[in-house]
């Protein structure tokens, strides 16, 4: 289950405004207000659009991740859930692995959200769930 399963776009969008804006104001956050803000603050190019007057009802069309700054911070909150709790097997590995090689864990997320954006969208298109296995193979071949 998501941590974010019982909110719409809109509240969800709305969620990361209001993480930010407190992020700024110096404001105390909870736990998960926190890593968004942190997410956020690792990406200049998409705080305007977090926190835009017409956010939470922009349409992005479907295309590469990197175009919907929320698709994309969405993911990195993902992958750094998925590494903190090392599910599935073996994604924690790889991310100190391309951490490694690539000298940042920011980076090593940005690899790692195209294999796991991609593993989404089959399992969206398909009408089951995400297949571990698949996206495991997509990271090993980072």
């Amino acid at each position: 289950m998501s941590l974010f399963a019982d909110q719409g776009r809109a509240q969800l969008r709305a969620r990361y405004r209001h993480a930010w804006q407190r992020w700024r104001a110096g404001e105390p956050l909870s736990p998960l207000d926190a890593q968004i803000a942190a997410v956020i603050g690792e990406h200049p190019e998409y705080q305007s659009a977090v926190v835009g007057d017409e956010a939470p009802e922009r349409e992005y069309p479907a295309a590469a991740v990197g175009d919907n700054p929320f698709l994309h911070l969405g993911l990195h909150l993902a992958v750094r859930e998925q590494i903190s709790t090392d599910r599935p097997a073996g994604v924690a590995q790889i991310h100190r692995r391309l951490t490694a090689s690539l000298g940042s864990s920011h980076a090593a997320e940005h690899r790692m959200i195209e294999p796991l954006a991609e593993t989404l969208w089959e399992a969206q298109r398909a009408g089951r769930a995400a297949d571990e296995q698949a996206y495991l193979q997509r990271l090993q071949r980072l």
